[in-house]
């Protein structure tokens, strides 16, 4: 039921995203469980409007964002819509990312605290809800992965930015090959900020509801058990310094370490096509002054995608058909050229661009 506080954020009621405030703290939980709070449109539009609400109320100090159902904040967008929307040749999915885009930009400049706890899955549409948040909560058990290009896409909600400014070439590994990352890698690569044992998250979150989140973290803030990608930075660092995908692919097939094949090996199996936008897109991202100039990227990025046929067939073979075998076109990397991948970042029209303000 809402309360009489929800009711007065303006945004319309829908039970997939639940609102309400303790203390001081206005509490936004995606409730999706069944489909891992995957964000559809109308749930978009149902943070914006309380996030809006909430950032002129007094009454409310900071803001709290987790996921119902235990297993994830949210798993990203809903794709089977999306395959849906593009197979029918529809614009509901660039109306759907417009939205959320502006939803990604507006979380990075909130004037109160943002509290994203991070549990579980945090893909996609996760990470643009969260890690662009003021504070970021991981746990032992987050996954958090922007796995585009196993579905024929390219990273979005802003995560070319984010990916672009993790240290060193842990941020192009990371989109190639859409590896998830545990608690410690996603605080190297800054994903997150704190660690917190999940089992502590429901006296956090009690906690939040009391006192402002500077003073409450320090009290529950731990040390997670080490990652991975550390370790691995000299020959990440080395073989993602490529020109081109072909040429990391070749680096990492041949450096001998055998998590380098093993990520070759990962890579090779995404769409080609969205590979190299995907790297064109990082790249251009980590030569762009602000967040918003990489979403208005992205939102071009995406549109175009909408059109290209590795989208549809991505979704289909992981999502809708789950046979794991796309048929990707064109289908090797060889095949394909530079103008496939500019035609991602043609100008969409005056008209459909996405503006933020910078």
């Amino acid at each position: 039921m809402k309360t009489e506080r929800e009711t007065e954020t303006g945004a319309p009621y829908d039970d997939t995203v639940l609102l309400h405030v303790e203390g001081r703290t206005g509490v936004v939980t995606l409730n999706r469980p069944r489909a891992l709070n995957a964000l559809t449109h109308p749930m978009v539009l149902r943070v914006a409007g309380a996030l809006d609400a909430w950032a002129d109320d007094p009454a409310v100090g900071q803001v709290l964002i987790r996921g119902a159902g235990g297993r994830g904040l949210c798993a990203g967008g809903d794709i089977r819509a999306i395959h849906d929307d593009a197979r029918a040749g529809g614009t509901a999915s660039a109306g759907f990312w417009r939205d959320e885009y502006r939803l990604n930009a507006r979380i990075a400049r909130y004037p109160k605290p943002y509290v994203a706890l991070m549990d579980g899955i945090v893909m996609g549409g996760g990470v643009g809800v969260s890690a662009h948040g003021s504070v970021r909560v991981v746990t032992e058990g987050s996954r958090v992965a922007m796995p585009e290009t196993g579905i024929g896409f390219v990273p979005d909600v802003g995560g070319t930015w984010l990916l672009a400014r993790a240290p060193g070439l842990l941020g192009t590994h990371l989109a190639l090959t859409g590896s998830a990352v545990g608690a410690a890698d996603a605080l190297l690569c800054g994903l997150a900020d704190h660690f917190v044992p999940a089992g502590l998250l429901p006296e956090l979150t009690a906690a939040l509801a009391a006192a402002p989140a500077g003073e409450v973290l320090p009290r529950y803030a731990a040390t997670p058990a080490p990652g991975v990608l550390d370790g691995a930075r000299p020959w990440i660092d080395h073989c993602y310094a490529a020109g081109t995908v072909e040429e990391i692919v070749e680096r990492l097939l041949g450096h001998g370490d055998p998590a380098a094949k093993e990520a070759a090996e990962t890579i090779l199996a995404k769409s080609p096509t969205a590979l190299k936008a995907t790297l064109a897109a990082v790249r251009r991202a980590g030569a762009l002054d602000t967040l918003e100039q990489a979403l208005a990227q992205e939102f071009r990025v995406s549109c175009n995608a909408l059109t290209a046929p590795d989208l549809v067939e991505g979704i289909r073979a992981q999502v809708v058909d789950k046979d794991r075998t796309p048929r990707w076109s064109p289908p090797t990397l060889a095949d394909v050229t530079e103008a496939d991948v500019e035609r991602f970042f043609a100008p969409l029209g005056e008209d459909r661009e996405l503006r933020l303000p910078q």
